[in-house]
């Protein structure tokens, strides 16, 4: 069975500890585009040099450096019966770059699955993960800031998806199999 599913949902949902367990049981790979740009930059590709000399000056990668990675790693062999993206796309214009790449090889997304969760929860939860590795930069205000900002971006893609019935919203707070199984039922 192939499966192209977006991942999505405020930093804090749970979406990467869902991502691996969904990479696993569906046989796809979990893409990260944080794992992309490390994997370029690491491999010293031309893609992560330029990459590399917008996140050493703290900008943003530009999307058509960040649609190249894209499209690059989703052409790779273990892509092609299906992958599950986290962290892309990003913009209403990844949506419409990530579209072309799809339908260059005659495919498209079969799901997007948006976790949520209670911002007072996820809040409760960002604090705790920073107390725990040290990040004493990620304060209350910062996170709510982070959530707002992850609100305001993210709607349009909402919105698009909503539009396509692609999207399906799952509560991301409860056991971690509970939610797994959520999602895995929500998408069969």
């Amino acid at each position: 069975m192939s499966s192209r599913i977006i991942l999505i949902g405020p930093p804090g949902a749970g979406k990467g500890t869902q991502a691996a367990r969904l990479s696993e049981a569906l046989g796809v790979p979990a893409i990260s585009t944080g794992d992309i740009f490390r994997a370029n930059v690491k491999g010293e590709t031309e893609l992560g040099k330029l990459a590399k000399r917008y996140m050493d000056a703290g900008e943003y990668v530009p999307d058509e450096v960040t649609n190249s990675m894209v499209a690059d790693r989703l052409a790779q062999d273990d892509a092609a019966e299906g992958f599950l993206l986290d962290g892309y796309p990003r913009t209403s214009a990844q949506v419409d770059e990530l579209d072309r790449i799809l339908a260059a090889e005659d495919k498209a997304i079969e799901h997007v699955v948006e976790l949520t969760a209670d911002t007072d929860e996820v809040v409760a939860r960002l604090l705790a993960r920073a107390q725990t590795e040290g990040r004493s930069d990620d304060s209350e205000d910062v996170i709510r800031h982070r959530l707002d900002v992850y609100e305001e971006q993210t709607q349009p893609l909402t919105d698009i998806y909503r539009s396509r019935g692609l999207l399906r919203q799952v509560d991301g707070l409860g056991e971690v199999n509970d939610i797994t199984e959520r999602i895995l039922s929500t998408i069969r």
